[in-house]
């Protein structure tokens, strides 16, 4: 129906139409009324209705069913001059009516009272009429009316006669919407913005109304208790409110800006941005806009959106950053309660005591404990802990600390996410917290492109296995503690428990460590990370721990500055060597090792047992630059032997070549060659490998032995014959014998080796 059929049909059509009721069906007409009758020609109206007024309040109503459109306005506007008798007051009145048929309840119906002042005198009277709550709309109706009997109200004493023009109806849309092409007002669909009544239905109504249009949320708090979708544009004024589990999606202008704007504020605004981007299938990412997003608490991701604990599908978060605000909530939990291990059961801490006020997430410490092992799960019924991975030496009970860290960016709650990227974002801790949690389980999280700036504890941290394939790449970690010394630095940049992670063009500045990486088949490559201070003489801790022995491992193309690569097997429960592969399989080539002012006994490739029997079975170290400014050190390599020393009888495949070494007193390769001279006749020459060969390694094999201008015997006659040789000679097991046929003098080239690389 157009807005050109509501104007009533005039009187001259028949009174039948026309009620002295309320207008509904079944109502008296002023056909019949008695006190109504049809003027056709009143020198100021033409047609008009004559009316004596009998009734307190004399009603006049049109009985036809006027439509209330959403969106649309209606004006209605009656003519109406006294004749004689008493002079009454008019207004527009109407009869607000639901799809039923009801009257809508609570609503106003009146216009404005106009009194009538003298005879003959023509008064206009008018009401606009609709159901959004605008300003200059004089009978506001809601959501729920579908139509209206309107006309007018006499009102004052009886027995005055009055004329009434033919009542107007309207479009008044234009008062309102301004540009009507462009805009939709929500409020033009019923919505309030009082903040207490639900005005989810009017959202609905305005998207469905809009078709490409925008749609306006005007000032106001507007409550919806439901989901909402807008598909087209959305422009906020006004601020919503919803409860948790109620989603706000914005598929048109799907950016934090938005939410911003629609929420007012902040922390808010994130959390049912990133609640739509999880249950959104047209956005893979949530643009932050370049906006700076500031946080008085961690961001409990699982719990922005209730309906999913685990996500698999990729979604990405960029282009902004975070700041922690001083006086927020980020206190660290720390608990310390009695618990039992056992390497039977390696994952699993039992019999915990105060387990329920222990979170998921904490970082545990205690006798045998390594580093970075945290609770993935608990299980408070059974009074059971699920750690991240074994402890090297713990049987039994003993108090364990636990100390929950807060982070912007906490995905612990998720059972699962995977294929996740956060780009381009800087996480400005403040020193008041951490940086990013992940997820107990999924694969391929990325972080690209981020700066995670002045974390109290950690920058990025794996409590399970949410790191499995994790991308880290050309981020920034630049720590907290760059005054002080090494030795009372405790933050780390990141750690890992699982398998197959691309830790890639990285930079770190001063952590206790950069990454403690468990699992193998790790990438790590062209990283930059410093670790030094001002103490001269100082030591300096791992930069990259490997905390497996098996590793499968590749160290490349790395910039050391003042730190250690360390390799250990801390996350065995059973420390000591008994069968597999042992330390294996791992590459580092083609780094810059790099140190100033350190103590001698630092070296850059540090392996530490933490039990005995285990030995190196796949190693190579080539192509690397090594480098000591300010003062020497010893080696570039050592077995920090404060558990166990290697068991150097069973090195295999070992391979130390085509490193240099500047500032360093044993520089060391294997194989290891080495030319010696023998001036006495001697059948057996003893040959020392001292401090050649890697690790202080013993001469376990030897690849040949090359004679330097020949060897003679005591006739001073050339001896032909080929010698043979012993390794593992002498009490240290260093020497290498070579024996020949006979006592020879000369010189020759001996290249030994720490390994034995026969199969």
């Amino acid at each position: 129906m157009t807005l050109a059929t509501f104007t009533p049909a005039p009187y001259a059509a028949g009174l039948t139409a026309y009620s002295n009721g309320d207008g509904t069906s079944g109502s008296s007409s002023y056909a019949t009324s008695g006190n109504g009758v049809f003027v056709p020609a009143d020198q100021d109206f033409g047609g008009a209705l004559e009316i004596l007024k009998t009734d307190a309040t004399q009603q006049l109503r049109y009985k036809g069913q006027t439509p209330i459109i959403p969106g649309s306005y209606l004006q209605v506007k009656a003519r109406v001059k006294a004749l004689s008798g008493n002079l009454p007051s008019v207004r527009i009145a109407a009869y607000a009516a639901t799809s039923g048929g009801g009257a809508v309840s609570g609503v106003v119906t009146q216009g404005t009272l106009v009194p009538l002042t003298s005879y003959g005198e023509v008064v206009e009277v008018s009401a606009i009429i609709g159901i959004g709550n605008r300003d200059g709309v004089d009978m506001i109706w809601g959501a729920t009316a579908a139509y209206g009997h309107f006309g007018i109200d006499l009102v004052g004493q009886n027995g005055g006669v009055v004329r009434v023009d033919d009542i107007e109806i309207n479009d008044a849309s234009h008062l309102f919407l301004g540009d009507m092409v462009a805009t939709v007002d929500v409020r033009d669909y019923g919505a309030l913005g009082d903040g207490v009544a639900d005005d989810t239905a009017a959202f609905e109504a305005a998207n469905m109304a809009a078709n490409g249009r925008t749609v306006l949320i005007p000032q106001g708090v507007f409550r919806l208790n439901g989901d909402v979708t807008f598909d087209t544009p959305t422009k906020f004024e006004g601020t919503v409110t919803m409860p948790t589990e109620a989603i706000l999606l914005l598929r048109r202008n799907f950016d934090f800006p938005n939410y911003m704007e629609a929420f007012g504020n902040e922390e808010l605004a994130f959390k049912k941005a990133f609640q739509a981007l999880l249950n959104n299938s047209d956005h893979e990412s949530l643009d932050l806009g370049g906006r700076k997003i500031a946080l008085t608490a961690p961001i409990d991701l699982q719990a922005a959106v209730p309906n999913r604990t685990r996500y698999e599908t990729r979604r990405a978060i960029h282009n902004g950053q975070l700041i922690a605000l001083a006086g927020g909530d980020w206190d660290t939990t720390t608990i310390t309660a009695q618990a039992t291990y056992s390497s039977s059961d390696s994952r699993t801490l039992k019999n915990v005591a105060n387990i329920a006020n222990i979170e998921i997430g904490s970082h545990v410490s205690g006798t045998g404990v390594g580093r970075e092992i945290y609770v993935r799960d608990k299980n408070v019924a059974r009074g059971e802990l699920t750690l991240n991975g074994p402890l090297y030496d713990a049987e039994g009970t003993q108090n364990f600390t636990f100390r929950r860290y807060k982070y912007m960016l906490d995905f612990s709650g998720f059972d699962v996410i995977a294929k996740f990227v956060l780009h381009n974002i800087e996480f400005q801790c403040q020193e008041y917290c951490s940086g990013i949690m992940l997820a107990g389980a999924g694969t391929i999280f990325t972080v690209r492109d981020c700066f995670i700036t002045t974390p109290k504890d950690r920058g990025i941290t794996s409590m399970g296995g949410g790191c499995q394939g994790m991308f880290v790449e050309r981020c920034q970690f630049l720590s907290s503690e760059n005054d002080l010394p090494v030795s009372q630095r405790t933050s780390i940049a990141l750690n890992v428990n699982a398998n197959d992670v691309k830790l890639r063009n990285c930079c770190s500045e001063r952590f206790r460590h950069f990454a403690v990486l468990s699992g193998q088949n790790h990438l790590i490559f062209g990283n930059h990370f410093f670790q030094g201070d001002s103490v001269n003489g100082g030591i300096r801790s791992a930069g990259v721990v490997l905390a497996e022995a098996y590793a499968s491992c590749v160290f490349t193309n790395n910039y050391v500055d003042n730190a250690t690569f360390e390799w250990t097997n801390e996350r065995d429960p059973n420390p000591a060597f008994n069968g597999g592969f042992s330390f294996s399989s791992m590459d580092i080539t083609s780094n810059i090792f790099l140190s100033g002012e350190v103590a001698t006994s630092f070296s850059y490739i540090l392996i530490k047992p933490y039990g005995a029997g285990h030995f190196i079975n796949g190693l190579n170290v080539a192509g690397n630059r090594f480098r000591s400014i300010n003062g020497y050190v010893d080696r570039v390599e050592r077995v920090d032997t404060s558990f166990a020393d290697l068991n150097f009888t069973r090195m295999r495949n070992i391979r130390f070549t085509g490193n240099s070494f500047h500032g360093v007193s044993k520089p060391v390769t294997n194989p290891y060659i080495l030319e010696t001279e023998q001036n006495s006749n001697e059948q057996t020459w003893v040959i020392e490998t001292g401090a050649g060969l890697p690790f202080e390694g013993r001469s376990l094999s030897v690849d040949a032995v090359i004679v330097r201008g020949g060897v003679r015997n005591a006739g001073n006659a050339l001896n032909y014959d080929n010698p043979f040789v012993r390794a593992q000679q002498g009490p240290n097991a260093d020497q290498v014998h070579v024996v020949w046929s006979e006592p020879v003098r000369g010189k020759i080239a001996v290249t030994t080796r720490m390994d034995n690389d026969v199969v």
